[in-house]
C-alpha cells in the first residue's frame, strides 16, 4: 500500500476582522516559540500557572479563590461552568444568538434526564429548563430576567455577557439583581467581553460561575486557556451535587493550578497534562493586558468602533449592535442577499470577515487586536472594496474624509 505524503502546509497570514479570534499579539507568539521543551510538571511551568491564576484575580476583578483557567477554547469553559448543573436542576437560560442558544441547549444536556436524552439525544427537551428566546438583534434586559426569575425561580440562571451572534450587550446589572433577589446561582458566559471591557465580577454579586475564552479580548492562541471564575457558594452546590465528569470539573482542574479546600497551596496536584508553550502564551497575554491596563484599553475600543461604525454607516450599511469590539450590520438594500457571496469574497483575499450564522444573514466585522488608526482604516477601505465590486455605489473620497476627521494627526499610531 502507497501512502500520499503531503507537502507542508503553509498558512498564510489573515487580518481577523470577525468576532474572534483575533489576531494574537507578536509577543504572545514570541513567548509561545520562545518556551523551552518542558514537561508539565516542571517547576517553571508551575510558576507560571500560579502567576497566571493571580493575574486573572486582577483582570476578573475578583476575590474568588476559585479562578484559574482551563485548557482548550471557551466552550472548555463554558463546560466547566455548566458541569455544576445535574439532571433535574431548575434553570432558566437568555438565549438572544447563536452563542447563547447553544449555551441553552449545552443547559438542557446537562440537566436533562436519562429518560428525556433517550428520547432525544441530540437536542434533549429537559423539562428542568425554561429556555427565554429573545428575538435576534434585540438584548436581554433586566426586566426581562426579573419576570423569568419571579415565575420559575430555578436554581441556575443563564445569560450571555455579549452576544457576538448578534452583537449585542446583555443587562449583567439587572441579570445579577434578579438573581439576588430570587435565590438563583447566576451562570454567565463573558467570552467576549472578558479583556474587552472594563469591569469587576465582584461587582455582581448574583452571579455564580464565569467563563471566558483566550483568543477574543485576551488575543492569545485559540487552544491555549480559558478563564474561568467561580464563588464559594458555586463550589458548595458541587460539592454537594457532584457532577458527571473528570476532565471538566471545577474542583479538580482547580488543584493542578494549587487551589485546594478553597486556598491556594504552594504545588498543584495532578489533572492534566499542561503544556508548557500554551502556560508561557497565556501569561504573556495576561501581562498585555495588566500592562495596557483594562481602562485604557476599553475605551480605546470605544474610540475605533465609533470610526469604524461611522465609515459602514457612510457606505450605506445599518449597523444593529452595541458591542465595542463588533459591528453587525445589513447591507445596503441593493446589496441585500448577497451577504454570504461578499463575506467570502474577502475571506478568499485574507480578509476574514464573518457571517451571522443564524437568520437573519447579517455582515460581521470585528478589531479585536486592531487598535490604531492604521488597522482601522485598512479593514475600512477593504470592505469599501469589497462593496464596490458587488456594485454598491461608494464615494471613496467621503470615506478618506471621514476617518481623516475621526482620526486626525492627534490618532495618527
Amino acid at each position: 500500500m502507497t501512502f500520499q505524503i503531503f507537502p507542508p502546509l503553509e498558512i498564510p497570514e489573515t487580518l481577523a476582522a470577525g468576532p474572534g479570534p483575533g489576531n494574537t499579539d507578536a509577543r504572545v507568539l514570541q513567548a509561545f516559540a520562545g518556551a523551552g521543551v518542558a514537561d508539565h510538571m516542571q517547576g517553571d511551568v508551575l510558576r507560571g500557572m500560579i502567576e497566571c491564576k493571580h493575574m486573572l484575580r486582577e483582570i476578573w476583578g475578583t476575590q474568588n479563590a476559585y479562578t484559574f483557567a482551563v485548557a482548550g477554547t471557551g466552550w472548555s469553559a463554558l463546560d466547566t461552568m455548566f458541569s455544576a448543573v445535574m439532571p433535574g436542576d431548575k434553570v432558566v437560560a437568555f438565549a438572544n444568538g447563536t452563542f447563547s442558544g447553544i449555551d441553552a441547549l449545552t443547559l438542557r444536556i446537562k440537566a436533562a434526564t436519562p429518560a428525556e436524552h433517550a428520547a432525544n439525544p441530540l437536542d434533549p427537551q429537559a423539562a428542568s429548563v425554561t429556555v427565554i428566546e429573545v428575538p435576534h438583534g434585540k438584548p436581554v434586559t433586566g426586566e426581562i430576567v426579573e419576570a423569568a426569575l419571579a415565575e420559575h425561580k430555578p436554581k441556575w440562571a443563564f445569560m450571555a455577557h455579549w452576544e457576538t451572534g448578534s452583537g449585542r450587550i446583555n443587562d449583567i446589572r439587572g441579570f445579577s439583581d434578579a438573581c439576588e433577589r430570587y435565590g438563583a446561582m447566576g451562570l454567565i458566559d463573558a467570552v467576549s467581553s472578558l479583556g474587552v471591557d472594563d469591569f469587576s465580577i465582584d461587582d455582581y454579586p448574583g452571579i455564580a460561575g464565569w467563563a471566558s475564552c483566550p483568543q477574543k479580548g485576551l488575543c492569545c492562541l485559540p487552544l491555549t486557556y480559558a478563564p474561568v471564575s467561580f464563588t464559594d457558594a458555586f463550589i458548595d452546590s458541587l460539592m454537594t451535587s457532584g457532577a458527571y465528569t473528570y476532565v471538566h470539573n471545577p474542583i479538580f482542574e482547580a488543584r493542578h493550578w494549587g487551589i485546594v479546600d478553597g486556598q491556594d497551596v504552594e504545588k498543584g496536584t495532578y489533572h492534566r497534562t499542561h503544556s508548557g508553550y500554551a502556560v508561557a502564551a497565556f501569561h504573556e497575554a495576561l501581562r498585555l493586558t495588566l500592562q495596557e491596563g483594562l481602562a485604557k484599553r476599553a475605551a480605546s475600543y470605544r474610540i475605533h468602533e465609533r470610526v469604524l461604525r461611522d465609515a459602514v454607516v457612510e457606505l450605506g450599511c445599518e449597523v444593529t449592535s452595541d458591542m465595542p469590539s463588533l459591528i453587525v450590520l445589513n447591507l445596503p438594500p441593493e446589496l441585500a442577499g448577497r451577504e454570504m457571496e461578499l463575506v467570502q469574497n474577502c475571506r478568499a483575499r485574507g480578509f476574514g470577515i464573518w457571517p451571522t450564522l443564524s437568520a437573519p444573514v447579517q455582515v460581521r466585522i470585528g478589531i479585536l487586536n486592531q487598535l490604531n488608526r492604521k488597522s482601522v482604516s485598512r479593514i475600512v477601505r477593504l470592505f469599501a472594496e469589497a462593496m464596490r465590486e458587488l456594485g454598491g455605489q461608494i464615494d471613496r473620497d467621503a470615506i478618506e474624509a471621514l476617518l481623516e476627521s475621526r482620526y486626525g494627526t492627534s490618532m495618527a499610531a
